[in-house]
Order: C-alpha cells, then structure tokens, then sequence
C-alpha cells in the first residue's frame, strides 16, 4: 500500500485583530454643511431642526437608503460639504451604514457627525472603533425617534444641538 501526503495551506478564518487607527478630520471653518439624510422615519426632521439652528451656513440635501452603503454618487455628493452631519442611526443595520458612510468620508478628508439613538450609541461607537476610528464623532438622541408625531422628534432634535454646535468649535 502506498500513502501520498499532500501538503495544503489552510486558510485561517479569524480576522486581523489589529487595525491601524485613523485620525477623524479637524472640523475647520464650515460655510458649507452636507446632511446625508438615510431615509429613516425621523431622520429628515431633525436633520431639518439642524438647518434651522445652525444659521450663516449654506447647506446640501443627500438621501440614501438606510440599510444600504451609501452609492458612489451619494457619497460624494454628501463629501461636497466642509461638513457632513448623517442621521439616523436607531437600529442595528442603519446604525451601521451612518458610521460606516462617516468612515469612507473621514477616509475622504470631510469631517462628520453622526447622530445615533442613545440606544445604538455604544454599538456605533464599538463598530467605529473596530474599523480603526474610535474618536468618529457620534452625537446622541434620545430614543426612539421613530414612531413620534414630529412636534416630539423635533423636541428631542433641539437637545442636541448644543452638542452639534460644540463639534462646530
């Protein structure tokens, strides 16, 4: 009887667990805002509630669906700002493309904020930190948003502007 060994290379399942960390961009001198709207019931309402309040800045629309990346159009058109705020993250699937979208226009030069449920904010903060960008910055709304009459979203929207503004800084 004669045995043939055959030698292969098995491929290792697990993942680098080293990642290199990225910077998140400097917040310059914004005069032009990009709000990269995913669509979520909720979304389009505080990110309006953030064009009334912040005044002096010229603003650009972005829509992208919210369980999606966003396409290669949309991300550049939301990389035209001098900012971009996306919204909303409040649950697991659009929680993950608002931070990953963040990332590939932090990875673009544009600074962001990303505005999550305070529910998904831990999740958001981990999954930013396992793509190499611990200091994303996530500004948290109460939770849920979705489901409100606009009088209440809106409500929880004005909480968080003095956080918006303080990135602004």
């Amino acid at each position: 009887m004669k045995v043939r060994i055959v030698e292969r290379d098995v491929m290792d399942p697990l993942a680098d667990t080293c990642m290199d960390e990225m910077p998140v961009n400097r917040v310059g001198d914004v005069k032009t805002v990009s709000l990269l709207d995913n669509t979520k019931p909720g979304a389009r309402t505080i990110l309006e509630a953030v064009e009334s309040s912040l005044e002096g800045l010229r603003f650009l629309w972005s829509e992208k669906p919210a369980g999606a990346p966003a396409s290669e159009d949309q991300i550049n058109r939301a990389g035209e700002g001098d900012l971009c705020i996306l919204a909303l993250g409040d649950c697991g699937s659009c929680t993950t493309w608002v931070i990953l979208d963040a990332i590939r226009l932090e990875g673009m030069g544009v600074p962001t904020i990303s505005i999550c449920s305070d529910t998904f904010r831990e999740y958001a903060e981990k999954l930013a930190a396992a793509h190499g960008m611990p200091g994303l910055r996530i500004v948290e709304i109460e939770h849920p948003v979705a489901g409100l009459e606009t009088e209440e979203i809106l409500r929880k929207a004005r909480k968080i502007m003095p956080a918006i503004v303080d990135h602004l800084r």
